[in-house]
């Protein structure tokens, strides 16, 4: 490193050091990147620029990684530790000068073929300054936006205003040693080696960027002068006889209802005031598999995230993540409910774009906002939009809208230049502010319209809600999907773009189904949901802290010894800190007496632990039939147990959205009862599963595990008697008697949970029954019981509690066979 050099890293180390907050991306490279500390590394960066080089000093200080301002010393000879590869563009010329870098690899490759015991790793790093996109028209602001490779004085201001916005983002180390013995001279495969850096940086700078901005009046071009806009305003034209113009401006009213404008300020803006106010009200933010979405971006893949939607703070949370992750932020589809003033101004400059909740027939508006979606796709932006179409009400997934999802494949049908991949995202809080809302409408309260009272009522209820939990599921590559599914959908799009395949329906209904199951796969384990499965299991909803302690613990190392997925995430907390945090939410009763403490919910608050139960009901599934049927039995065979699996599995794979096939299930069933016999949740006599001894210290986890899917089973039951009662009976009426018989047992058994005789969840449990055959049908419609039906039934009662099982065979029906 040359004295000039080494004058300006110390002149402008302080500066930098006050002015720049270094974010790095990932904060976890070596088991991410592969990046080895105790090997020879040599940074890559895109442009030689001192504070560039300072931000990765303070970045690599606090990863641990080697200084990149420290000389490098390879088989007695000296490198520089950073590598660039072109020069800062000049203050009064255009282009910056190459660095001579082909020249220094060249040597480095000569150096590997001499020396093999030597491995150097060369790790690109690319460094932003701010995240501002380009624009189609240059304006005062560009003072600070950041170039390529910007001239000194550019930086200047770069560094003054955007230093708190600094992302120094690495990338996989590169082995020297394997470039070194690839064929070729040492020259050719340098310079192949800065052509692909070149493109990498590229990429990167398009990943936590995106793409140029949208101008307006390109945008009303592009939407207006498309052939399927034009066609709908000629077709409103004539239906409503109304002039051409008329017909365009209630269109381009559409665009102005639709479309999003984008500002990169106010996205740093709210980062800030998100990071003051998540650390506020949250504990931390735990984020599983981002990894995943920075490989798809490096690959050049057009990025859309289909979450799951608890909370309004979804928009907020999952943005800001994507965010930090060296993502560039995603345009959001959002409700048009959320368009009111002044929230719906702001929503649309961090990138929301609004959609109606329902289409209603009005062709002009279906064809302006699919070319507006196909707009975002084709420019390249990242969109999010939420499947289920609202929030869940109940905790669990429900049943996904297809509307976005089939615009999505129709979008690809007309031509979308990038490969195209859904990346499923669960989203897990162990506090939601909106719970006691969700289950007021289940209970028949109308839902409030957003307003602005709700949003500063929401700011002042702020308080500590724990931790919150991002999980990116595997992506779904929607070239591959339809390749599998449905193998000529290129002659489609090559033929009739236009016109709706015949296959796209069932097309779309698979993608939706796949969509779900990855996102419930990604599942985050929390003490919030634990605690609330184990104390809504316990007879009387209340536990000492010893026992809660035990089932926390046997229950983690379950799914630690047998993984519900590889995608799942599970605390790493010990028991003791996970308890001690949860109990500080204040969502529990804590009572001493002179054995310890007991715990329990707070009075009437029961029926919310139910939303925080549901986040993970379906990782228990599995184990739970596996303990109910053995209590129920007071021991039972393995083989036995594999066929009550086998029978009800595709029932609850249904309703809970489980990743796993028939066969797949049988195997994990296999794996479960392995762990749970080698952990004393069972034990095994005479080729006889059987509880563990009640003065074993799991016997009370075992019996908890064997009541968490009781009303699961109950609700089965339910509409199992009424089918057995009626025989013959239609849907709807077979849905409303269902109600009023799971309300009543509500009431007598003290259940509280609301989704127990929600509609929804018995219409879904019906469908089942439908789609696997457990139902014949009438010329009528209405649906006759089966033997298999009978068969079914008699597996359930049996899993049931007695009490509940005498009640349902003496049940009297009022039911109208409508």
């Amino acid at each position: 490193m040359s004295w000039m050099r080494k004058a300006f890293l110390s002149v402008f180390h302080y500066p930098v050091k006050l002015l720049v907050k270094a974010h790095s991306i990932p904060v976890n490279v070596d088991s991410e990147l592969g990046i080895d500390k105790e090997k020879p590394i040599v940074y890559l960066l895109p442009t030689n620029s001192v504070t560039d080089q300072l931000a990765l000093r303070m970045s690599t200080q606090a990863l641990g990684l080697p200084s990149p301002t420290d000389t490098l010393t390879l088989a007695g000879r000296e490198y520089p530790s950073t590598l660039f590869l072109r020069k800062t563009q000049p203050l009064f010329r255009s282009g910056g000068d190459n660095t001579g870098i082909e020249d220094v690899f060249t040597d480095l490759f000569h150096l590997h073929r001499d020396h093999e015991n030597l491995d150097l790793q060369v790790v690109p790093v690319f460094i932003t300054w701010g995240r501002t996109p380009g624009k189609g028209k240059p304006g005062l602001g560009d003072l600070i936006t950041y170039k390529a490779a910007p001239s000194w004085l550019r930086k200047l201001f770069i560094v003054l205003f955007l230093g708190r916005d600094n992302f120094v983002n690495y990338s996989k180390a590169v082995s020297a040693r394997t470039m070194a013995n690839q064929h070729g001279s040492d020259q050719s495969i340098a310079q192949k080696l800065v052509r692909v850096a070149s493109t990498h940086f590229h990429r990167k700078r398009q990943s936590m960027t995106g793409p140029t901005l949208l101008e307006r009046q390109e945008l009303n071009n592009s939407v207006l002068g498309s052939d399927a806009v034009r066609r709908a305003m000629a077709e409103e034209s004539r239906a409503k006889k109304v002039s051409h113009e008329k017909a365009k401006e209630r269109a381009q009213s559409y665009i102005t209802e639709v479309a999003a404008d984008y500002r990169e300020g106010l996205i740093r803006f709210g980062d800030r005031i998100l990071t003051r106010i998540w650390n506020k009200i949250y504990n931390g933010i735990s984020v599983g598999h981002a990894e995943r979405i920075r490989e798809l971006a490096a690959n050049g893949h057009e990025i859309i995230y289909v979450p799951c939607h608890r909370s309004h703070m979804d928009y907020l949370l999952l943005t800001y993540v994507i965010y930090h992750e060296g993502m560039v932020t995603p345009h959001i589809a959002a409700g048009i409910n959320l368009n009111f003033w002044p929230v719906g101004k702001i929503f649309r400059r961090c990138g929301a774009f609004f959609l109606r909740r329902s289409f209603a027939g009005n062709k002009l508006y279906t064809a302006v906002f699919r070319e507006y979606l196909e707009l975002l796709f084709n420019k390249g932006y990242s969109v999010k939009y939420y499947p289920e179409g609202g929030r869940s009400r109940t905790g669990r997934l429900i049943p996904p809208k297809t509307g976005m999802l089939a615009m999505t494949i129709q979008a690809m049908l007309k031509g979308v230049n990038r490969p195209v991949s859904l990346v499923p995202v669960y989203i897990g809080y162990e506090n939601v502010m909106e719970v006691k809302s969700y289950l007021n409408e289940l209970k028949g309260s109308k839902k409030k319209k957003e307003s602005n009272l709700q949003v500063f009522t929401a700011i002042k209820k702020l308080k500590n809600y724990g931790h919150g939990y991002v999980n990116f599921g595997e992506p779904i590559q929607l070239n591959q999907f339809l390749e599998s599914h449905v193998p000529n959908w290129r002659e489609c799009r090559d033929a009739e773009p236009e016109k709706k395949p015949a296959w796209l329906t069932p097309a779309v209904n698979e993608l939706a189904n796949d969509v779900m199951t990855r996102i419930n796969r990604a599942a985050a384990l929390n003490g919030m949901a634990l605690i609330s499965l184990c104390l809504l299991s316990s007879k009387t909803q209340t536990m000492s802290e010893a026992e809660l302690k035990q089932a926390m613990g046997d229950f983690i190392d379950l799914f630690k010894q047998a993984p519900f997925s590889s995608d799942a995430t599970i605390p790493e907390a010990s028991t003791d800190e996970l308890l001690k945090d949860t109990l500080k939410l204040g969502r529990f009763d804590i009572q001493d007496d002179d054995y310890g403490r007991l715990i329990s919910p707070q009075p009437k608050s029961a029926v919310y632990l139910t939303y925080y139960r549901n986040n993970i009901l379906h990782l228990f599934a599995i184990p739970g039939l596996i303990m109910a049927s053995v209590f129920a039995k007071k021991g039972i065979s393995k083989n036995k147990v594999f066929e009550l699996i086998a029978s009800l599995y595709p029932l609850l794979q249904k309703e809970l959205f489980l990743h796993l096939s028939q066969d797949e299930a049988l195997a994990h069933t296999d794996a479960l009862i392995t762990t749970l016999l080698s952990n004393g949740l069972l034990r095994e006599v005479d080729n006889e599963l059987l509880p563990p001894d009640a003065h074993c210290k799991q016997y009370h986890s075992a019996w908890l595990l064997s009541r968490c899917m009781q009303e699961t089973l109950q609700r089965y039951a339910v509409v199992l008697t009424i089918l057995d009662k009626e025989k013959s009976i239609s849907r709807g009426a077979l849905e409303r008697e269902s109600k009023k018989v799971a309300e009543r047992l509500s009431v007598l058994y003290g259940l509280s949970s609301p989704e127990f005789y929600d509609k929804n969840v018995l219409s879904s449990f019906i469908n089942a029954l439908k789609e696997n055959h457990w139902l014949d049908s009438e010329k009528d419609g209405s649906l006759k019981y089966s033997e298999e039906c009978e068969a079914l039934r008699e597996d359930v009662m049996a899993l049931i509690w007695p009490e509940m099982m005498q009640h349902l065979e003496n049940v009297a029906l009022n039911s109208d066979k409508d």
